[in-house]
């Protein structure tokens, strides 16, 4: 299995679990995917920060927020990975309570990760809700 291959293969399916678990309260999966080094940016649907300090209550106060996830569907639009940085683009479907109130939505997020000490670690997120102007 070549590098990008295995990038699909492991990296991608834990940014999906850690994912799931942030929707379901849980944001211990996504703040262990997190670099904590500088530079960091979160450009993200409800909230941003940039630099651990500010992202990482962000992650925290998100696995308050968010509980019951009945679904997360990541679906792939593009991936690619060349020597210590990799990238996904995809759209997440995801059905849960957002401060105690069920919703259903669809964000466009890419997701930029660097390889630190041999595992691959986020960097940069960048998500928007999807309306009906900026369906694909």
């Amino acid at each position: 299995m070549d590098e990008l291959e295995t990038f699909r293969a492991v990296t991608v399916p834990r940014l999906q679990q850690a994912d799931l678990a942030l929707h379901d309260g849980d944001p211990g999966p996504r703040i262990a995917m997190w670099s904590q080094r500088d530079p960091v940016t979160l450009f993200g649907a409800w909230r941003s920060g940039t630099g651990w300090a500010e992202i990482h209550p962000i992650l925290e106060g998100l696995g308050r927020d968010f509980s019951d996830c009945e679904s997360f569907e990541q679906e792939i639009v593009a991936t690619g990975q060349s020597g210590d940085l990799g990238y996904v683009v995809a759209f997440e479907h995801t059905t849960a309570s957002v401060g105690g109130v069920p919703r259903s939505y669809t964000l466009r997020v890419t997701t930029v990760l660097r390889r630190e000490d041999g595992e691959w670690k986020v960097v940069h997120r960048h998500a928007d809700m999807v309306t009906d102007d900026s369906a694909p």
